[in-house]
């Protein structure tokens, strides 16, 4: 939560839209300079000036549904303060893409319908009892 001062501030700088945008999305207000975008559209800011430590970087996700699963790795050891270049200045980290990667993204689906299942061939150890009812 910020203050009113500091709330303000923020509104002259980053404008209504952007406020709105914001308190939607993220519930505080942040003005900072825009990094880069990566290449699923979310946007990157930093700003080393008025914020606290370790809540200097932020992301603007693209979709408003926004999991972790969609930062590049690149990216979040960017966000997490592992390393100190964004990938867009590191020489390591510059290719978009690497050789082990899946060429499209997939959503993490853990704990929904679409998760993965695995089929066992093994014969079931223990049955369902089926009551049978004999004739009278």
């Amino acid at each position: 939560m910020s203050t009113i001062t500091r709330t303000l501030r923020n509104i002259r700088k980053i404008g209504i839209r952007d406020f709105l945008h914001q308190m939607q999305y993220q519930g505080d207000t942040k003005a900072g300079t825009f990094i880069a975008a990566d290449r699923y559209g979310n946007k990157y800011y930093e700003n080393l000036d008025d914020e606290l430590p370790l809540r200097t970087r932020w992301v603007d996700y693209k979709e408003s549904e926004f999991s972790p699963d969609q930062l590049d790795p690149g990216w979040h050891a960017w966000m997490s303060y592992i390393v100190d270049k964004p990938p867009t200045e590191d020489p390591i980290l510059r290719t978009n893409q690497r050789s082990w990667e899946i060429p499209e993204h997939r959503p993490n689906m853990t704990a929904s319908r679409g998760a993965f299942k695995t089929y066992s061939t093994v014969k079931p150890k223990i049955h369902a009892w089926l009551p049978e009812a004999k004739p009278r």
